[in-house]
């Protein structure tokens, strides 16, 4: 009797795209298990591209490449324009595609837009409805029609990024669908992400939360200096916030310089967690006010970098 062969292992790319807010991050940290994307309420967090891998052992051995991309719209600044072509460029060159949806918004102008813009793309397309938990079921049903109107989708995933729910259900939905091979990265790589960006990145998280609507979209994070070599087993990071007017310093710094502090201090114990050794944070806050505009800045602070955009 014949030996039955093992199956043999997939790879491949897999990129998350969809509208501001849908959730991308949040499910890509999810997957991975590891906190790479920032998260916050507001929309436009995600500013570039985060290539992020996740093994699977096991019997059906795979190894999935995720493409974390920043929310698709029509875009203003120079930043923007950055953002959404990162976003459209990811999705020509990979296995699989995720549409993330937030199942507890209604159709618009936005779905039509990324739809249009899905319609060049070779590759197969999940559609994930995400947020499940903030919705009853019976409100999915209509989405879904929507969208099986517009294209043909490879299947329809509902999945609660935030409580992980039915992400091991997209998982194996997403596995299935990616070609034999070998794997791709190392079984240690987790990211590309370059650590200064990681950096920044943490701290603009605790500038959005702290700051809630005051400044959505007008301050970046610039890592001045990524000292890891004076002091062995400490990292000091020296990172300048960036914002556009005057009157947004003091809403930064905050009474007394309360709100920085509180910033600096949560974003120490994150990068702590992440590097595995202690941080010294030094933050300053300054204004630049064409810093969207400002090719420079932009790549500093690691928005969709130039070679990509």
């Amino acid at each position: 009797m014949a030996e039955t062969q093992p199956p043999a292992p997939r790879a491949g790319f897999v990129s998350l795209v969809g509208r501001p807010n849908a959730g991308k991050s949040t499910l890509l940290n999810r997957i991975v298990g590891a906190k790479l994307a920032i998260v916050s309420d507001k929309p436009q967090t995600t500013r570039s591209r985060i290539l992020a891998v996740r093994n699977y052992a096991g019997d059906a051995p795979a190894q999935v490449v995720f493409v974390d991309t920043p929310g698709i719209h029509r875009p203003l600044h120079r930043m923007n324009v950055r953002m959404v072509d990162v976003a459209l460029e990811s999705m020509g060159d990979v296995d699989l595609i995720g549409l993330v949806r937030d199942a507890t918004d209604g159709v618009g102008a936005g779905d039509r837009f990324v739809i249009d813009a899905l319609a060049r793309a070779p590759a197969p397309v999940l559609l994930i409805l995400n947020k499940i938990d903030l919705v009853a079921k019976p409100r999915l049903l209509p989405l879904i029609d929507w969208y099986r109107r517009q294209r043909d989708f490879a299947a329809f995933v509902p999945v609660s990024a935030a409580t992980g729910d039915g992400v091991d259900i997209l998982e194996r939905e997403i596995v299935e669908r990616l070609p034999a091979g070998e794997a791709l990265y190392p079984d240690d790589f987790l990211t590309d992400q370059p650590e200064r960006v990681l950096a920044a990145e943490t701290v603009r998280e605790k500038v959005l939360r702290h700051t809630h609507a005051e400044l959505p979209f007008a301050t970046a994070v610039v890592v001045d200096r990524f000292d890891d070599e004076s002091e062995p087993g400490r990292l000091g990071l020296f990172c300048s916030i960036l914002v556009e007017r005057k009157t947004q310093k003091p809403i930064v710094i905050g009474p007394g310089g309360a709100r920085i502090r509180q910033i600096g201090t949560e974003a120490r114990q994150d990068l702590e967690r992440f590097f595995g050794v202690p941080v010294y944070l030094d933050l300053h806050v300054k204004v630049r006010a064409d810093w969207r505009d400002d090719d420079r800045i932009l790549d500093q602070a690691g928005v969709a970098p130039t070679e990509q955009g």
